[in-house]
């Protein structure tokens, strides 16, 4: 077996239930992925995220940069392959459900300051850089096809415009917008907009999904002289971060790979010859920049490679690949072995 599989296959039990489901195909029937997954729910560090969640809705949410926020845990358990129906999991949706707004989508506990143009006291509400990152998180944790949510994701993809996904909030946050023009698109809600969208079914092949892609690799295109809502496509978007917090590089590759709209686009490769560039002698790749909530994460280092790190951007890379995943270049390419 190719050294790099076995170096993430040694790592810590998420990579490799990760690395044997996305990278190798074995079927989650497999006795040994079986086996990584219960190891993975017994992990210290994914019960301790679990054990975290049962507060939720936890802080007041003051930034959606806030990588620490129970929002951002959630989804990392999501992409990790925690399901609804894991130990601990079913309490944390429920509460999660309890706040469902009259439109549907469903509401954490924040506060905007007055001169945001929110109110400047904690309520609960819902804004599109939030809602669908919640959404998002219980489709891949198994409701994709609950009525509530599905509810809520049809009523915030309305909300797309030609140019992607506005600025936009609940009536609870008053005449909060974000610092920029109403016709602008907001490339954060529109990225994680169409990331929710491409986990729910109905919507995978919609125009929803391809207004977005199209959005999002616009923004790239105009990226030296078009920042809407004052987000930069610049030399912090480049660098290679993990988990997908935010709005960079490998959070924009990973949501346009998920989507067959767009094929051999030229904006695209240029995005995957700038992360491929940062490949290591060994072909592994180091976060370039870290959030210090997961400081304690294999991740959270900018010193060494990272196994998750590596594992995220292998996927993304084999979604280019002949039409399809095809590791065996990926894995091989200047593959000393070693770090």
């Amino acid at each position: 077996m190719n050294e790099t599989i076995e170096w993430l296959l040694e790592g810590s039990t998420w990579v490799e239930y990760k690395t044997r489901l996305d990278l190798l195909f074995q079927d989650k029937e497999n006795e040994d992925v079986i086996e990584s997954r219960k190891r993975m729910l017994h992990c210290p560090e994914i019960k301790s995220l679990i054990a975290e969640l049962q507060d939720w809705p936890g802080s007041v949410l003051t930034s959606h940069k806030n990588a620490g926020h129970l929002i951002h845990k959630l989804t990392f358990l999501a992409d990790l392959g925690v399901r609804k129906d894991d130990p601990g999991v079913e309490e944390i949706i429920e509460k999660i459900l309890e706040h469902r707004s009259s439109q549907g989508p469903f509401q954490i506990l924040m506060n905007i300051p007055v001169k945001f143009g929110g109110l400047g006291t904690d309520h609960f509400a819902w804004a599109l850089c939030d809602a669908p990152v919640i959404l998002y998180s219980l489709a891949k944790m198994g409701l994709q096809e609950d009525a509530r949510v599905l509810m809520a994701v049809e009523y915030l993809a309305k909300l797309v415009r030609d140019n992607g996904w506005p600025c936009n909030a609940s009536p609870e946050l008053g005449s909060f917008r974000g610092p920029g023009r109403k016709e602008d698109p907001c490339p954060y809600a529109t990225l994680i907009m169409t990331k929710l969208l491409l986990e729910i079914p109905e919507f995978r092949r919609s125009n929803n999904v391809s207004l977005g892609v199209e959005s999002l690799l616009s923004l790239w295109e105009r990226r030296r002289d078009y920042h809407p809502y004052i987000f930069y496509m610049g030399t912090d978007f480049l660098k290679l971060k993990c988990p997908e917090v935010w709005f960079d590089i490998l959070h924009v590759l990973d949501v346009v790979s998920r989507s067959s709209t767009k094929v051999d686009d030229h904006r695209i490769n240029e995005m995957i010859e700038i992360v491929e560039s940062k490949r290591t002698s060994s072909g592994r790749f180091i976060p370039e920049s870290v959030w210090m909530a997961w400081k304690n994460w294999d991740f959270g280092q900018k010193k060494e490679p990272s196994r998750w790190l590596t594992l995220q951007v292998f996927k993304i890379l084999g979604r280019y690949r002949a039409g399809g995943p095809d590791f065996s270049r990926i894995l091989t390419d200047n593959d000393e072995g070693g770090s």
